[in-house]
């Protein structure tokens, strides 16, 4: 039974390849709402690829390759042209060059993920996962791209989203992983559960505004995350020197107590 049911995940996966390529055929068509809304549908099924496979036990290795492969274009090919459609065309080979930024780092981020996979801390991401940096870019085109910003703005934040987002994939900045839809990972995790689902009860009623002000929460969580951790090595490490500074003040080697002694 087990195997008649192995290929429903690899569908999935095959559903969120489909629509990352249907992404690019928007953007090139400069139809870029509708790119970004195929993005968000990839983002879904790679979702429930996840869910199946856990809910019919059939997780594979293939599964997992196949995943980073639809990954690589449906959240770093799709949202580079995006970018490149979008924004930055204009600047015709700068602009090539900083689109396909999202691109090459998620493809090195996917890579390093599935070489870690083993004895991977599953309790966290090292760097912001490529479909979050996807939904991110859909996100901000999608609602607020020359619409609840200005055009000043938007330009900043498309500067901004281009070139961060790729230094945040491949970076050793510690992310939440996002708890697992089954009974166990709910009772494991309680309050990260009530915390997605009050974040997507809040999406919903902001009619998926609220999506990019969760993309941008998500990120700087990883980057407070990390300035916290460094400021706690650097404090804690000046502190251990000074109490082994005053050790060796307070206590001098036996050799000077026996010329005292003397």
């Amino acid at each position: 039974m087990r195997n008649r049911m192995s290929f429903i995940p690899s569908l999935f996966t095959i559903l969120n390849l489909f629509c990352g390529f249907m992404s690019i055929v928007a953007s090139s068509n400069r139809e870029i709402e509708q790119a970004c809304v195929f993005i968000l549908y990839s983002a879904l099924f790679d979702v429930l690829d996840g869910i199946v496979a856990r809910f019919t036990r059939t997780s594979s290795r293939f599964g997992v390759e196949l995943d980073s492969l639809a990954d690589v274009v449906s959240f770093g090919a799709a949202p580079s042209f995006i970018l490149y459609k979008a924004y930055f065309q204009s600047l015709n080979g700068p602009g090539i060059a900083i689109s396909a930024l999202i691109m090459i780092f998620a493809a090195l981020r996917l890579a390093r993920f599935n070489i870690q996979l083993t004895g991977l801390d599953k309790s966290h991401f090292s760097g912001i996962p490529a479909p979050i940096s996807a939904v991110t870019v859909s996100s901000f085109f999608l609602f607020y791209y020359d619409k609840n910003f200005s055009h000043y703005s938007s330009e900043i934040f498309a500067y901004a989203i281009a070139i961060i987002l790729p230094l945040l994939m491949v970076s050793k900045l510690k992310y939440d992983s996002f708890p697992k839809f089954s009974i166990i990972a709910i009772k494991a995790q309680p309050v990260k559960s009530i915390i997605i689902l009050i974040i997507i009860i809040m999406i919903a009623v902001s009619k998926g505004e609220g999506l990019f002000a969760f993309c941008l929460f998500y990120i700087s969580s990883g980057i407070f995350r990390g300035f916290k951790n460094q400021f706690r090595k650097l404090f804690f490490s000046k502190k251990s020197s000074d109490q082994e500074t005053e050790e060796s003040f307070g206590n001098p080697p036996l050799r000077e107590k026996f010329k005292s002694s003397d």
